[in-house]
């Protein structure tokens, strides 16, 4: 069978999307079929623009094609008489995000109208896909809440598990991923000004611009946290990201509301380290317990710098965290054999 995965790509921007898609294609590979990545150019910016970019994807015809995997938003538009939807984002800026200060929709009619737009296309293309997937158990409460819409929750497995198993319990507190606002390795910034004079943080990811890199290096100067603060801001080898995970106390995550539970904590869980992260981080939580597998705290600097203070502070408890950690995690029993099974039926 021809499997094409469908996924849109902002250019020099790589995640945990990206991720997906490349190890989706080789696990289909390795199942004994044909496979191909369609990336499909899209910008959010300015708004006004996005409906054309929709209709871009609506338009396209596919030939040679037996089965369509399509990941995010607008990609998914793509028709496809056998196409099976791993929800991995909508434009949330049109649901969940759309009174709050993260949506770039502008104010009154002109944003209502296209939310709708937005909405009424993501409904069309639910309705005419053959399976319906999430990513997560938020994400499937989302789509029931905002597009009437119930899904199957697949959890992705973690890419390359083997780079995980080992390691030891290190001096420093990894933050891993893209840099950006909504990641907040701010606050974990601001929180090391409150934390114990034996905490430390290594920060390491591609910032999505120069500003994003920019602010992160000027808040470290101004709390004048140079020789407690590493940051480590480029797209990181994975041996270089792995190394960092398994050398680490324990890792931290912050993101606003995240859809999923979110590659940097998967793969600490399997890596035995304690989990730091915040009550409003999303999906995250399924994974993150606190006083079970680490500690959620509230998106509150001086919270925040408790938590990692006691990494340090009780380390017995850290590594009893980390491994209640790594079996929560295998107990949940992913791998890529069962989820391509499933996305392919």
């Amino acid at each position: 069978m021809k499997v094409l995965i469908v996924n849109n790509m902002a250019p020099f921007v790589w995640g945990g999307a990206e991720e997906l898609a490349v190890n989706l294609e080789k696990n289909i590979i390795a199942a004994g079929h044909q496979a191909e990545v369609l990336r499909l150019p899209f910008q959010w910016e300015p708004a006004a623009r996005i409906p054309s970019q929709m209709l871009m994807v609506r338009a396209m015809e596919l030939i040679n094609v037996d089965h369509v995997v399509a990941l995010k938003f607008p990609a998914y538009l793509i028709r496809h008489p056998k196409k099976t939807l791993w929800l991995l984002h909508q434009y949330r800026q049109a649901y969940d995000l759309f009174d709050s200060a993260h949506t770039n929709l502008p104010f009154g009619a002109e944003g209502e109208q296209l939310r709708n737009v937005i909405r009424n296309a993501d409904n069309e293309s639910l309705r005419e896909s053959r399976h319906v997937f999430t990513n997560s158990e938020v994400t499937r409460q989302r789509l029931v809440k905002y597009n009437g819409f119930d899904a199957e929750v697949l959890l992705p497995p973690v890419n390359d598990p083997a780079l995980f198993a080992g390691g030891q319990m290190g001096d420093y507190i990894f933050a891993g991923g893209r840099i950006n606002n909504m990641k907040r390795q701010a606050l974990l910034v601001e929180a090391m000004r409150h934390a114990g004079p034996n905490t430390r943080l290594l920060i390491a990811g591609p910032p999505d611009s120069p500003g994003d890199a920019a602010e992160l290096q000027a808040a470290v100067e101004r709390a004048d946290l140079g020789d407690r603060v590493r940051l480590d801001l480029r797209f990181l080898p994975r041996e270089t990201y792995a190394e960092y995970v398994r050398g680490a106390a324990a890792v931290a995550y912050l993101p606003f509301d995240e859809d999923s539970l979110g590659y940097v904590t998967m793969e600490a869980a399997l890596a035995g380290k304690a989990l730091i992260t915040t009550s409003d981080s999303g999906g995250i939580l399924g994974l993150v317990k606190q006083h079970e597998t680490g500690w959620v705290v509230e998106p509150d600097a001086k919270a925040l710098a408790d938590a990692m203070s006691a990494v340090f502070a009780q380390p017995r408890k850290t590594a009893d965290y980390g491994q209640a950690a790594r079996a929560l995690w295998l107990h949940l029993g992913i791998n890529w054999p069962a989820t391509v099974e499933r996305l392919l039926r």
